[in-house]
């Protein structure tokens, strides 16, 4: 996971038509970000419209043609059990996708609203939730998802909830230093002086400057998650067979890479392909958002 605690203040969080096609503009300039969209689009595209693309059923067993080399009706091969490679790898792009939609979207809501109520919030307070916060970074993170695992169990719930009580401390430490550099702003005691409580202060000024650096960690931690999940696939903690995951396919193959190669091949193509995409895409949203970092100033 990325561990910046400040991504940057200065971010800027434009808004309306003109931010919009500022950072169009930018973004067509940046030749990998563009890259790391295609290659995003390609995999969510695969995923979520797969059942139009696969020709078998990917969790049939078949008798025949079992670690099969490609072919005109297996286009990358068969594994073990007989069953399409091809439809495994189309459909079981779903598993991270989810899991990384699902984790990082609940710790980023948590870690939003606890790292403004940190940041805005009484000195005691802040301590008292920065105590936790290290508390749980401190916790090492592999024994904490063998630990998740052993309770309940392999299963992809499982996965996602190491992966969000992990993830939250980060996204809220970065909240909370923004929010303190923010809330003694000279529009901030404005507010107050107006008499604006404290719940519009967060809302209307203070979440949309600190949403666009966190939506930033979020796009560059996507490959971080896709990785751990395929690892506790590959370990056999991850979702249980027969259900198609890029990390069990994996598995399977170094199982069986004296007799072929293309399962390891296919199962590691597609954490590749996902893992460069949102890494291209992140590192263009962090240039675009962040002053200090684009190219054209």
């Amino acid at each position: 996971m990325t561990s910046i605690e400040a991504i940057g203040t200065e971010a800027c969080v434009g808004s309306g038509s003109g931010a919009s096609g500022s950072f169009l503009r930018q973004f067509r300039k940046n030749r990998l970000g563009i890259l790391g969209a295609m290659l995003v689009l390609l995999v969510v595209v695969s995923a979520f419209v797969g059942p139009l693309l696969i020709t078998h059923d990917p969790i049939r067993i078949m008798v025949g043609p079992r670690l099969g080399g490609p072919s005109a009706d297996f286009l990358l091969g068969t594994d073990q059990l007989g069953r399409d490679t091809f439809s495994r790898i189309i459909i079981g792009g779903r598993i991270p996708l989810l899991v990384a939609l699902a984790s990082l979207g609940s710790s980023l809501l948590v870690g939003l609203v606890l790292g403004l109520i940190a940041g805005f919030g009484p000195r005691w307070l802040d301590n008292l939730l920065l105590l936790i916060f290290d508390t749980i970074r401190s916790f090492p993170g592999i024994i904490f998802a063998l630990a998740v695992i052993a309770l309940l169990g392999p299963s992809m719930v499982s996965v996602i909830l190491v992966i969000a009580v992990t993830s939250m401390p980060i996204y809220a430490r970065v909240v909370r230093t923004q929010t303190q550099a923010l809330r003694n702003s000279d529009y901030i005691d404005a507010e107050r002086s107006m008499g604006a409580s404290t719940t519009r202060i967060l809302a209307v000024h203070m979440l949309p400057n600190v949403i666009g650096p966190l939506l930033i960690l979020v796009s560059m931690d996507v490959p971080a998650v896709i990785a751990v999940e395929a690892g506790l696939s590959f370990l056999g903690m991850g979702v249980r067979p027969p259900t198609p995951d890029w990390g069990a396919i994996l598995n399977d193959g170094y199982s069986y890479i004296h007799q072929t190669g293309w399962l390891v091949f296919a199962g590691g193509t597609p954490i590749i392909i996902a893992t460069l995409g949102f890494t291209f895409l992140g590192e263009a949203l962090r240039d675009i958002f962040d002053p200090k970092l684009r190219k054209d100033l």
